[in-house]
């Protein structure tokens, strides 16, 4: 049927047309369609085929590639199997890291996770990516000079409180008479500065003397060996314990005692390292914590997909100003390492209980 319209009809009908038309529109707009990010304070966009980026400060501890690395990967892809995650690795050099933060923006990044090689230098980065719309949060170690969106870490103050204690009741327990050195983490790690904080904590009040003390540049264990070994060559056998504040300056630590001929002290870690858990199977480490990787890494990769969906994840306490999730680690030593290591499932006997270490592990009953 034809119409036969004046130009006047025809002028009405086609706005009326173009009104329908426009608010068909809006409706279609306002609508949420599968895999689009809705709510408040979200990094915005479709969740799907979303990019996040998990950036890691150094080689120097191994968990970051072994652990931290697959485990945040593998719950990613569990939450949002067409989320990319674009890993990159600092090794210690924060310039690095920052040139990676900007690359992982430039790919679209919508979340960045980082452990900064530098708690206050970071500050840029973090700056950089809030004002490109991404979501930063800050894990493991925290963001000192520019707030971050989120924390996510144990609690690393009371970690150093847990291992310098451990420590002092033994050397208590075993009538020990002399001193501790006390090593720290990198000077430029804010969660080292927490850790020491922590020992301090534990060690000024503990009754034995601090004989002297080393912030370890990088965490590097060849630093902390380096430090330990004149430290030896200064006071010897006065010397009846070691705070170290991480498995490798720790293993730093014990390599110096070894090498020099002398009776290695107890010295305490932290990270529950495989080469950690080995040294205590072995007797050569007091201590070190267990902090399962996977709690840190699952809740970062939760978070993260929070960010995409366009909503806030909860807090349960605030460090440097920043919404944070903390999660508390507990000491192992050599009369509950089956337990907590082990029969946990966190350690495979299998990957420890080798070579030197095969009747140390039969000794404590693992198997």
């Amino acid at each position: 049927m034809m119409l036969n319209l004046t130009p006047r009809r025809a002028t009405v009908l086609a706005l009326a047309l173009t009104a329908t038309i426009g608010l068909s529109a809006c409706e279609s707009a306002d609508s949420s369609s599968p895999g689009t990010a809705t709510g408040a304070g979200g990094a915005g966009g479709s969740v799907e085929n979303a990019k996040v980026a998990f950036l890691m400060p150094d080689l120097a501890s191994t968990r970051y590639e072994l652990q931290d690395k697959p485990l945040f990967e593998a719950k990613m892809k569990q939450l949002c199997p067409t989320c990319t995650v674009i890993y990159q690795n600092a090794d210690s050099d924060a310039s690095k890291q920052q040139q990676q933060a900007n690359s992982a923006l430039a790919q679209g990044a919508k979340v960045l996770v980082i452990d900064p090689v530098d708690s206050a230098g970071v500050a840029s980065t973090v700056q950089a990516a809030q004002s490109q719309g991404a979501k930063v949060i800050a894990y493991d170690r925290p963001s000192t000079k520019a707030k971050a969106d989120f924390y996510v870490s144990f609690d690393n103050e009371k970690i150093g409180n847990l291992i310098a204690a451990s420590l002092i009741d033994h050397l208590k327990k075993t009538n020990a008479s002399g001193g501790i050195l006390q090593i720290n983490g990198s000077p430029t790690d804010a969660a080292a500065g927490l850790i020491k904080k922590g020992v301090h904590s534990a060690v000024d009040p503990g009754g034995f003397k601090l004989l002297a003390e080393y912030d370890t540049p990088n965490w590097q264990p060849a630093k902390a060996q380096e430090w330990t070994t004149g430290q030896i060559t200064r006071f010897g056998k006065q010397i009846v314990g070691v705070v170290a504040a991480n498995d490798g300056t720790g293993g730093g630590a014990i390599a110096a005692f070894k090498a020099s001929g002398d009776a290695v002290p107890p010295v305490t870690g932290n990270d529950a390292e495989l080469a950690a858990i080995q040294r205590i199977i072995n007797g050569d480490q007091y201590n070190t914590i267990s902090k399962p990787i996977k709690t840190v890494a699952e809740a970062a990769a939760q978070n993260a997909f929070t960010f995409l969906q366009g909503q806030t994840p909860k807090s349960e306490a605030t460090v440097f100003d920043t919404p944070s999730q903390l999660f508390v680690p507990e000491v192992v030593t050599t009369e509950n390492v089956k337990k907590v290591m082990f029969d946990s499932g966190i350690t495979k006997a299998s990957e420890a209980c080798t070579g030197v270490y095969v009747a140390g592990c039969t000794k404590l009953g693992i198997k």
